[in-house]
């Protein structure tokens, strides 16, 4: 019996030291992938940051102004960006009041109450949601959501370009990605929390919101943050409908410009190389990069923090 057992070590020794030549053309191929997106990344922060840096060395500008500052005018050497933010966080607000909980009863609909057939239409639809261009987004919300806005509060309240219907426009854009990832969240819930829930009397709604809520708030939570990070660094939609000017308000039914819009609109004109307006727009960049990797961090803390393991 020993015998047979050191022959069967010995053959699974040799197995392990046999060369495998396609694991380690795949395992080559995996950290070249890797250690290209990490240097893709670093490339793109040096590159902000130098043109950025040059910005910030300008006589002309000042830290505390740009970051307390409630007036954008290069050309008068106001560089406040409190008006490009302030747009941003608004229509980014209106986004998340749509997107979360539609996402959120949508993803506990396709988890505890849909019929495969039922899941299998429903989630075709919203990954065509999620395949429209932005474009097409922009001038829907430019077309149709503000008129319709416009009926209904008057065309005195709204104007035509305004933060409101980009903001809801910009929610439906994220729905589908954040009830793909709440739903995924969901569902990575053990069924044996629901079985037990059900065996103490509790009903298929008590048990969605009271058991298998809380059992994947880790991943809601993450969920919800990367559909913030989306909202803020969408482009095409607040370029189109919200506006093309700075616009220090609070009233999401006046025009205003978002830091990508803006981004957008600058770039497209005439600006010199190395001029203070060319590098403003790295500066900006620098500035949604450093919101959005703050967001990020955020939310793998929380997913540390609430993060449940189940044997």
């Amino acid at each position: 019996m020993s015998i047979r057992m050191i022959s069967r070590t010995n053959e699974a020794n040799s197995l392990l030291r046999r060369p495998r030549r396609g694991e380690f053309l795949i395992q080559g191929f995996l950290f070249f992938c890797g250690a290209f997106s990490i240097l893709t990344t670093l490339g793109i922060v040096y590159e902000l940051g130098k043109e950025a840096l040059l910005f910030f060395r300008d006589p002309a500008v000042d830290l505390l102004e740009f970051l307390t500052g409630t007036k954008w005018q290069p050309q008068a050497g106001a560089f406040g960006i409190l008006p490009l933010l302030n747009s941003t966080i608004i229509t980014s607000l209106i986004a998340m009041l749509i997107a979360l909980p539609l996402g959120l009863a949508v993803a506990i609909y396709l988890s505890e109450y849909a019929t495969p057939r039922a899941r299998n239409i429903l989630k075709p639809v919203l990954e065509i949601l999620a395949g429209i261009p932005t474009v097409v987004y922009g001038y829907f919300a430019l077309t149709f959501m503000t008129p319709l806005l416009r009926a209904i509060f008057g065309n005195d309240v709204v104007n035509i370009y305004n933060m409101a219907s980009g903001g809801l426009v910009m929610g439906i854009l994220i729905l589908p990605l954040i009830t793909s990832m709440s739903e995924d969240a969901l569902s990575a819930v053990p069924r044996a929390l629901r079985e037990a829930a059900y065996g103490l009397g509790a009903t298929k709604l008590e048990t969605a919101v009271k058991v298998v809520l809380p059992a994947a708030i880790s991943g809601l939570a993450a969920a919800f943050v990367v559909g913030v990070s989306r909202a803020i660094g969408e482009t095409m939609i607040v370029a189109i409908a919200v506006g093309a000017g700075p616009n220090f308000t609070f009233n999401p039914f006046k025009g205003a410009e978002t830091m990508t819009g803006h981004i957008v609109r600058i770039s497209g004109g005439d600006l010199s190389y190395d001029s203070i307006d060319y590098n403003s727009l790295f500066a900006i960049g620098l500035f949604l990069f450093v919101i959005t990797l703050g967001l990020n961090i955020i939310s793998q803390r929380i997913v540390r923090r609430f993060r449940e393991t189940y044997e």
